[in-house]
Parts: C-alpha cells; sequence; structure tokens
C-alpha cells in the first residue's frame, strides 16, 4: 500500500510539477480553441443546415399534394411518409453528426465502429425480410400505386384495399375474407380503381335474328341506360356496340362496350343486361345456343308448296314405325365439332 501511494504521487512531489501541468492544460485550450472548437461548430452549422433542408423538403411533400387536392386517406399517407421520411434522415443526420464531433475530439472510433459493423451484420440478416417490406412499401406509398378504398389484383388476390403501413397491406375481398399481404411479395399491382373502368356485355341472339335489327335494339337500349337519371354522372362516353363478334352453332354474339367512372360499371350491366332481356321476350327472339345448329332459314324463304311438302315427309317419316336394331351407332368427334 505504501508503496503504490509513493509511485502516485512521486511524480507530483518534483519541483515544476504543477506548472508544467499548467502549461500543457494551457496548450491543449489553445489547441481545442484554435482547431477543434472551429471544426465542431462548422460541422454542427452544417448539421443544422441539413435538418432545415430535411424539414423543407418534407413540408413541400404534403404542400403539393394539398394543391393537387388529393383525397383525405392520400393525404394522409402523405404526412405519415414525410414523418417517417423526417424522423429516419434526422436520425441518420445527428448519428453521422455525433461520429464526427467525437473523431474531431480524439476519440478512437474503430472499436465502436467495428461493434457497430458486427451488430449490424446480425441485424440486418435477421431482419432482411421485414427491411424489404419497409422499403416496398415506401415505394409504394411514393409512386401512388394504391390508396386505401382501391380495389385492386395484388399477389393473386382481388379486393378492396382496407389498410395499408410501410410493411403490410390489407385487402378484404367479396366473401368478406380479410387477406394481409407483406409489402414485400407485391410484385405486381392491378388497380381497378383509377380514371375509369370497362365492362363488356356479350349478347347472345339466335341465328335467325335479322342481324340490323338486332344492332339498332342493343343501341337504343344501351342509350336508354346511358340516359337514365340513375347511372347517367357515371358514364364517360356513350355505349358502343360493336357489331358481331362470333357465331357458333346457332349462336350470334354481339359485344357492347361501356365505359364509366372507376368502379361503376356494375349497376349499368346489371340494367342492361335486364333489359336486353325483356326486349328479345318482347320481339319473340330466343337467344344463342352454340350446340344447336341452323339448319334452314324461316319467313318468306320457302314457298308454300316446299313447306307442305316438308310437313308432308315428316310426317310420313314420322308415321313410318323405326328399326332400333337398324340405326347406327352414335359416334361423337371431339374434334370435328
Amino acid at each position: 500500500m505504501t508503496a503504490a501511494f509513493f509511485l502516485f504521487f512521486a511524480p507530483m512531489m518534483q519541483p515544476g510539477f504543477f506548472s508544467r501541468l499548467l502549461d500543457e492544460w494551457a496548450a491543449d485550450g489553445q489547441e481545442f480553441i484554435h482547431v477543434k472548437l472551429p471544426n465542431l461548430i462548422a460541422v454542427t452549422l452544417i448539421a443544422l443546415v441539413i435538418s432545415r433542408l430535411i424539414a423543407l423538403a418534407t413540408r413541400r411533400m404534403i404542400s403539393v399534394a394539398e394543391q393537387k387536392n388529393a383525397s383525405p386517406m392520400r393525404l394522409s399517407q402523405v404526412k405519415t411518409f414525410s414523418a417517417i421520411l423526417r424522423t429516419t434522415l434526422h436520425a441518420a443526420l445527428w448519428t453521422l453528426t455525433t461520429l464526427q464531433a467525437l473523431s474531431i475530439l480524439g476519440v478512437n472510433l474503430g472499436p465502436l465502429l467495428a461493434s457497430a459493423g458486427v451488430a449490424g451484420i446480425a441485424v440486418g440478416l435477421a431482419a432482411q425480410t421485414i427491411v424489404k417490406d419497409i422499403l416496398n412499401g415506401t415505394l409504394i406509398l411514393l409512386e401512388d400505386q394504391f390508396n386505401i378504398g382501391d380495389t385492386v389484383r395484388i399477389s393473386g388476390m382481388n379486393g378492396v384495399v382496407e389498410a395499408m403501413t410501410l410493411r403490410r397491406t390489407e385487402v378484404r375481398d367479396g366473401d368478406g375474407t380479410l387477406y394481409v399481404i407483406p409489402n414485400s411479395q407485391i410484385t405486381t399491382v392491378a388497380n381497378l380503381s383509377r380514371e375509369f373502368s370497362q365492362a363488356t356485355v356479350n349478347v347472345s341472339v339466335d341465328f335467325s335474328a335479322p342481324p340490323d335489327e338486332i344492332l339498332e335494339l342493343l343501341r337504343s337500349t344501351a342509350m336508354a341506360v346511358r340516359n337514365d337519371a340513375r347511372f347517367a354522372a357515371d358514364f364517360l362516353a356513350d355505349p358502343q356496340v360493336l357489331g358481331v363478334d362470333a357465331m357458333r352453332g346457332s349462336e350470334m354474339v354481339y359485344p357492347v362496350l361501356f365505359r364509366t367512372r372507376a368502379g361503376k360499371t356494375n349497376a349499368p350491366v346489371r340494367e342492361f343486361r335486364r333489359l336486353i332481356r325483356l326486349a328479345l321476350e318482347e320481339r319473340k327472339m330466343l337467344p344463342g345456343d352454340p350446340y344447336r345448329t341452323f339448319h334452314e332459314y324461316g319467313g318468306t324463304d320457302r314457298s308454300p308448296e316446299d313447306s307442305a311438302r316438308r310437313l308432308e315427309a315428316s310426317s310420313t317419316s314420322a308415321a313410318k314405325p323405326v328399326d332400333i336394331t337398324a340405326l347406327p351407332p352414335q359416334e361423337h368427334d371431339p374434334f370435328g365439332g
């Protein structure tokens, strides 16, 4: 104990010890004032300027969204993202500023940075999926790929977006099932709620119905739906009757194109189908059947004598007994139709 006390206080007992100590303190103080303090002030000022620019940029994002008359939900998303971006950038900025200040003061940052690097690698390996979720969620918000309330098709799921964060998106489909989708799994987005929607109604009518009469009936019925007060505000253009699209067996297909505001096609399309069903029934027109073969035209295409002969032949063949054992086997060629 005595030896340790002597070794500790022996230098202080030497002549001129305190004067040399004061001289070293004065030299260190002068170096700090002339060299280190200006560097610290410069680093701090630069950090404050960058912090101010970050705040201006994030506020500018919100003001641009307000000027574009964004929806309340979209504005809320922009505010949330700007707050997250501002906080993240400020944390990174002041972390780097602190490390730079410690380096100016002469603190050895080697062990600290080595430890931080090892910890960063461990966290990165353990949470790489979460990082992917957050990065993809950030891009979704920045690019405005979809918003809450939009009808979308993502990751094979169809439904309405009910909630979205930087890590996940919640989609509820038509039967009420709620899907929680990590943002890293969203690679392709089909947004059904942007700008406009289109629906094509394929009306099937029997081959015997005159095409020109059918086309005129479809136009008048579609325009009746277009001018209906319940649906007029939803249409962006008049319905288009595209003509005869296909003929299969006794069926002729007439497509009708409806273009409405996004997500507003269902109601007018349902009304059009109802009206066209009643109109076809009123005119005694049959629906088309791709498995029924059309053999002959009716109306004035046959003379009375021809009709009588056909009727007599059909009656004779119907009265004649049929030998079941002489009938040919029923064969069906799936490739020949």
